[in-house]
């Protein structure tokens, strides 16, 4: 079937459209906003592909048409997730798309879930990453929208998703590269990894099994993978050990001080919204005023160098770093047959051989 990936110039969508055509199933439209967004695609034989920003709904209709399926890719902050939900699915029902396949994100659950979460598990939106928020609201939006039947809305929430050009990969290496490499804990706690071609099997499967349409499925890797295995894996390739991460020290949940809130309300809506009435002068001098104030004061040039500072984690790594649940992909594998088709180790290697290729000093591990 033709199903438009909207998003295709990320990661997970560019994965999918690559995948798709060199091996099918399904026959993928690229939907991007802007021409640099078809960078990666350009390179396949007359490649179908569409311009239309997720938010827009009378593009994302053109560019939806004649699809029988949308896999919503698209990534991006708090405001981004919030307001591409309405004018994705009301273009899918505009352009009579059966399905759409809306990626979320294991992360609704918290980066440390308790033991025995599942899909069933309540979710919050006041937890203390907004990102989650955004992410918990935006399923419920799209389930009170999908109440209508014009199309059956699949919900997906991967966790960590690892593979070639994914961020896990090259900021470890890269942190390693340059002495700044860090974990907390020694790296013990548990890391709910999902491969992207495992990923790109669940979307699969949702098309392939129009019975179990509609739900909401937690998806990952068969394995249970901790954050030292990530790691060390990495290390390996670039000839560095455990003695290559600093131990951090994990960040505490403390309530927001003034600055905090002073930069909430900067980024507010309403703020936002007024701000096109004030010349730039005046916000450029605002803008300085508030870098002095908040500038740490200067360093004394007669003391003696300090001892390097202990890295800092930030809440949402230590939280990741705390974890001790491995999520659950029982009801995937019941409602959509879903079988990680790729193994831990077969992921990590193939993402090592993406960093050697990409320029990175590192080398693939040998196959078993």
């Amino acid at each position: 079937m033709k199903v438009a990936i909207l998003g295709a110039n990320g990661f997970v969508g560019g994965r999918l459209f690559e995948v798709w055509r060199r091996r099918g199933p399904h026959a993928p439209r690229a939907v991007v906003r802007s021409p640099a967004g078809l960078a990666r695609i350009a390179r396949f034989a007359e490649p179908d592909w569409r311009l239309a920003d997720a938010r827009d709904p009378a593009a994302l209709a053109a560019a939806f048409a004649g699809c029988a399926a949308v896999v919503h890719c698209v990534v991006g902050d708090e405001r981004v997730i919030a307001a591409t939900v309405d004018p994705v699915y009301r273009a899918a029902a505009a352009a009579g798309v059966r399905d759409l396949v809306y990626l979320s994100s294991a992360s609704v659950h918290g980066q440390n879930p308790p033991a025995g979460t599942d899909e069933n598990s309540p979710l919050r939106d006041d937890q203390p990453i907004s990102y989650n928020n955004a992410k918990v609201r935006a399923e419920r939006r799209l389930r009170a929208l999908a109440a209508d039947g014009r199309v059956r809305a699949t919900i997906l929430r991967p966790g960590i998703v690892l593979g070639p050009r994914s961020r896990w990969g090259t900021d470890v290496v890269e942190a390693l590269l340059d002495s700044r490499a860090w974990w907390i804990g020694g790296g013990a706690g548990l890391c709910n990894s999902i491969q992207v071609d495992n990923l790109v099997h669940a979307i699969e499967q949702v098309l392939a099994k129009p019975e179990a349409a509609g739900g909401t499925y937690l998806v990952g890797d068969a394995e249970t993978v901790t954050w030292r295995d990530l790691y060390l894996g990495l290390a390996a390739s670039a000839g560095r050990g455990a003695e290559a991460f600093a131990e951090a020290i994990p960040a505490g949940i403390a309530p927001r001080g003034w600055r905090e809130r002073l930069g909430a309300l900067k980024s507010s809506d309403p703020v936002q919204a007024v701000l096109p009435w004030f010349s730039p002068r005046l916000k450029g001098a605002v803008n300085a005023a508030l870098a002095r104030w908040q500038a740490a004061p200067p360093g004394n040039p007669w003391a003696l160098p300090a001892a390097p500072a202990r890295p800092r984690a930030n809440l949402e790594m230590t939280l990741l770093f705390a974890c001790a649940t491995k999520l659950p992909h029982e009801k995937a594998a019941r409602a959509l047959a879903y079988r990680p088709p790729v193994t831990f180790a077969d992921g990590l290697r193939e993402t090592i051989a993406w960093l050697a290729l990409a320029g990175y000093p590192v080398t693939p591990p040998a196959k078993d």
